[in-house]
């Protein structure tokens, strides 16, 4: 009998169900790591904790919409983000087993789900929500993708520049619930948008020679001095709009303690990194920005709740 002709024993039907399987396994976790699932779920938040304070009251259809629809534009942006950054972040070290660099991926996959995923997340928005949300989103697209993405390697002021698209889900929960933008909204937009300096500067400077190596600028000019010294002024302004805030939101004094105390621990972090310059003390302060967004968002619906 050919080999053609053989019959597969139940064994080897196993062996080949099993291979199968462990391959579409890795395949659908390599399209999650693509879509940056942890920046992506902090983009929903954001965009959660505006919804649910423009509605003034629970609008759990609104409030989920808002939340999926932007989490869709983030992951299909991210997506992207990574296909067209794939050669650079073959060169880091932080980034070489993304699944691109990874090779578990092709370019071309990446790119269509990445568009896929980005071309869902306009259509869902646009017919669940509003305009002014739909318009919101694909300006944060487009300046996120082709303005910001290109510009890590042609300018130190890239980190400024993708600060703006970068705040834009607390527009989109706001717009999404009322179809406007007041000026609470702007002042929770200014607190998202100051507090990406000293958590972005602590990742350029923990892994400053991998972005050296890719050609990438992600820190200021005179890197050793001015780095910790933006760093200090970005907190300095973000416990400043956490505490502007309340005059927006007119929110009380359980926001207000709040902010301070936060505020306070988070330059404490700042302060000990601009004296030690470490990269020890930069993962500190990277943890404790990770840690201060969500708490500050968490006392503001409390305070909302008490009022």
């Amino acid at each position: 009998m050919s080999a053609s002709n053989e019959i597969l024993t139940p064994s080897a039907v196993c062996t080949v169900e099993t291979h199968v399987g462990t391959t579409l396994t890795r395949t659908i976790k390599a399209f999650v790591v693509l879509a940056k699932p942890e920046i992506t779920m902090m983009v929903m938040i954001s965009t959660g904790v505006a919804s649910l304070l423009a509605s003034g009251s629970v609008k759990i259809v609104v409030l989920f919409h808002a939340v999926f629809g932007t989490g869709l534009l983030a992951a299909g942006a991210a997506s992207l983000n990574q296909y067209f950054e794939r050669d650079l972040d073959s060169s880091m070290r932080r980034t070489a087993r993304r699944p691109l660099p990874a090779r578990e991926l092709l370019p071309g996959q990446a790119l269509v789900f990445g568009v896929a995923v980005s071309v869902s997340g306009m259509l869902y928005v646009v017919f669940t929500l509003n305009a002014l949300t739909a318009l919101l989103g694909l300006l944060t697209l487009i300046s996120y993708l082709f303005i910001y993405t290109p510009l890590k390697t042609k300018t130190r002021l890239s980190t400024f520049i993708g600060a703006f698209p970068g705040a834009a889900p607390v527009l989109m929960g706001w717009s999404a619930a009322t179809n406007g933008l007041s000026l609470e909204a702007w002042a929770l937009y200014a607190i998202l948008f100051l507090w990406q300096f000293p958590h972005f500067y602590a990742i350029g400077w923990l892994y400053r020679e991998d972005y050296a190596r890719a050609g990438m600028l992600m820190l200021p000019e005179n890197e050793g001095r001015n780095t910790f010294r933006f760093i200090l002024i970005s907190t300095q302004l973000l416990i400043i709009a956490s505490l502007l805030f309340t005059f927006f939101a007119h929110s009380g004094r359980f926001y207000v303690a709040s902010a301070i105390v936060l505020g306070i621990c988070f330059y404490h972090f700042a302060y000990q990194l601009s004296l030690s310059r470490s990269n020890r003390a930069a993962k500190r302060l990277l943890h404790a920005s990770v840690i201060y967004l969500p708490l500050l968002y968490l006392c503001i619906l409390m305070d909302r709740i008490n009022l």
